[in-house]
Order: C-alpha cells, then structure tokens, then sequence
C-alpha cells in the first residue's frame, strides 16, 4: 500500500464496518504507472472486488477460482501461506464447508496501480469452531483487511489481515456465556422451586441471581424423622466463585441434616471445613432451622439477616447464633427453639430483598417485607414467596437486580 497520505490513516484507524456502498479512493500514480493490473479503469477493478465479494458470500467456487492466477499466492491467519491454485481451491472448499452461511461485507477499496486493500469485515455462525477453539453456535463477525496484488486481471498475491484480537476475545465471552448458562441449569436445578408440603408444614423458595449464576442458595429439606429443615444463605462476592461455594455449602448441609438433628452444630462443621480452605472469599452467612411435627422450630443463624416469625402474638426475629461462616474456624454457634402456633409463618430472606433500590435510591426495606409478609399471611406458602419476589421487582422498576434475591417461606399446619 502507498504509506502516505491521508488514504493510509482510513486504513489503519478504521473502527466499524457499516454496510454502505464501498468508496474507491484512487492514490497518486505516475502515468507510467496507471494501469499494471490489466484493467481497463480503476473503476472496472472496483467492480471486480464487488463481483469477488458476490462470489465468496453466494458460496461460488468454481467463480471464484476463475479470479486467480495458476501460480497464485495466498497467505491467511487460518491457513498460513498456500501456493498455487489448487492449494487456494482447498482452502476456499474448507472454509465454505465448515461455515455454510460464510459471507462478506466490503465498504472500502483503495486502489495502488496493482494493489488493492478491501476493507470490511466477515461473518458466519460458529458451527464448527474458530482457531482450535470449541464452537459456540453464536453469530460471529471480524474485521478485515485482504490486499490483493493483481497481474493481467487476476489476483497474483491474496493477503488476510483479521483483527484476532477482538475477535478470540468475543469467542471467549460466547464460551464463558455459554459454561455460564450451563452453570446457571444446573444451579436453577439443585435450588428447587417445587412447593414442599408435609404434615405439619408447607414451604416454597426461589431465587433471583443478580448474575447469570449467584451466591445466594436454599435448601429444603424432608427428613426420615418428620421434621423439615430449611437454609438459606449468601456468599461473599458474585459470579462464578461465589456459586460454586454456594453449591458447596448446601451439598454439605444437605449431608449435615441426616446426620445431627441440632442446627448449631451442623453450623459449627461447616464452619471448621471451610475455614480450612484455601480460598480468598470464603465467607458466608447462613441460617438453618429444623421445624418438628410438634410446632417447635429449632434454628441457628451465622451473621445472616434475621428472618422472622409471623404469629399470633406479633413478630419475632431470628438472631441466636454465631458469626459468619469462614471467619473463625474454631467459632461455636448456638441454637435457640421457638414454639410455633398453627398459621405462624417464617421467613427466610437475603439482603438482596431488602436492599433492593428503587430509581430514587429508596431501600425495599425490613418494613416493607414484614409489612407484605403479614398482609399474605393466610395464603400458602408458594403465594407469599412469589408475592414477595413480585413486590421487589416492582419496587425496582422491573431494573436488573444488583445483588441476589433470595427468599424462602415456611408455614406450620
């Protein structure tokens, strides 16, 4: 390419491709020099790019084959430097074969006696893979740059410049995305939303992650013996890391209630085990309660918010404990045993439920939700939860959640 002038500086700051009519911007030339490509114009050799767009988008190999010298060099990202017309009709077939819906987009061409730059860019859906890397069935498009090199009106030198970077880059969030929804299944699997209903109790949870996959979980829990145990719980941080220690605690409460019928010391295990990884965010706080056939709800809270009792005789929060988990290995935790009545309700919730903003920056509120707890009372437990989850939403103005939101509802019969 000419490397003066304001034509060279298109090139190398061109920020977007936008589909518009390509531009032939023509460099200075002696006038010995005006035509060594074998076209009649510039303006024909113009047209010969848009007719080799045409060819590659519609998939035409025999065409396009035409367009090239016997001897002709081609060297790309993809397949290195390949001689010869054969070698280039391989390349070509491979590429259509893997991505069908290959196409082309050209929006400038510069012209330089022989030499020509086409800029624009290339799209297909990635059925196949790009550069070693697992498909991710997504829509993909790059920026390029070809320079062609002519000779009595065929392409003597075709040399591909792609903009990798951004491009591996987008092909590694479409595959975290991709892990990340995954991630999100398998975790929308393990905090069940199903309605529990037992004997003496009927409870319903669900959770809203701020992320693709959260921090907050919540386990419910039928036992051999009659009683329901429920958990609910928050991680420290979001995202990834903070999942997967989520699905890590609630595996291992789900393993605590069948082995201790006493909350403070499932509490206490946990805490020791994770205390002695080796992980920076390592905290969470958690409550976990045990509701027995006779009424009694047996409960103990590490640094969670307090959830609370809907009764008869008012409203009780939930604070005996210990600190949270992750924080002092050797911590013990105490337990306390709360004797219900039949139509007291407990709620579990995050702090995604009660710091949730609205556009003034007006918290939800601990009122609000004992408030709209209370006025729910009588429905059943699944109706309260989602009332809740409703409300929060619409307090918000239906904007993405900035943190998890997390609630479970619990009613003794």
């Amino acid at each position: 390419m000419h490397s003066g002038g304001s034509d060279t500086s298109r090139v190398r700051g061109c920020a977007s491709f936008g589909r518009h009519t390509p531009v032939e911007s023509v460099l200075p030339m002696a006038a010995s020099d005006m035509h060594p490509s074998g076209f009649a114009s510039r303006s024909e050799l113009v047209t010969f790019m848009m007719r080799l767009r045409d060819l590659i988008s519609s998939h035409d190999l025999n065409g396009l084959l035409e367009c090239y010298a016997e001897n002709a060099v081609m060297i790309s990202p993809v397949f290195g430097e390949v001689k010869g017309l054969e070698a280039i009709a391989r390349s070509w077939h491979t590429i259509f074969a893997n991505y069908p819906d290959w196409s082309v987009n050209v929006t400038d061409v510069l012209v330089d006696g022989n030499r020509v730059a086409a800029l624009g860019s290339n799209s297909a859906i990635d059925s196949s893979g790009w550069f070693g890397l697992p498909p991710t069935g997504k829509s993909i498009s790059y920026r390029a740059v070809i320079l062609l090199t002519f000779a009595n009106r065929k392409i003597a030198r075709d040399e591909r410049l792609y903009d990798l970077p951004s491009l591996l880059d987008r092909l590694e969030k479409l595959r975290i995305e991709g892990e990340l929804r995954l991630a999100a299944e398998v975790q929308g699997a393990l905090l069940s939303r199903a309605t529990h209903i037992g004997s003496h109790y009927e409870a319903a949870a669900d959770s809203v992650a701020c992320r693709t996959i959260g921090g907050d979980f919540f386990e419910l829990i039928d036992l051999s013996s009659g009683t329901f145990g429920m958990l609910l719980g928050d991680v420290a941080g979001k995202g990834p890391p903070a999942a997967l220690l989520a699905a890590m605690l609630q595996g291992g409460f789900t393993a605590e209630a069948q082995i201790t019928s006493r909350p403070a010391a499932a509490l206490a295990r946990m805490n020791h085990a994770l205390g002695a990884k080796s992980l920076d965010a390592r905290f969470a706080t958690l409550v976990y309660g045990l509701l027995t056939p006779d009424g009694h709800f047996l409960y103990s809270n590490a640094g969670h918010n307090p959830p609370f009792i809907i009764g008869h005789a008012g409203i009780r929060r939930l604070t005996v404990g210990g600190p949270v988990l992750g924080a002092l290995p050797e911590a013990e935790y105490l337990q306390e045993s709360v004797a219900l009545d039949p139509g007291d309700v407990i709620v579990m919730f995050s702090d995604g439920v009660t710091e949730a903003e609205d556009a003034l920056g007006n918290e939800f509120g601990e009122e609000r939700l004992v408030a709209l707890a209370t006025a729910h009372r009588g429905r059943p437990a699944q109706e309260i939860a989602r009332a809740v989850l409703r409300a929060v939403s619409e307090f918000t103005g239906g904007k993405p959640p900035a943190d998890d939101i997390t609630v479970a509802i619990a009613k003794f019969q």
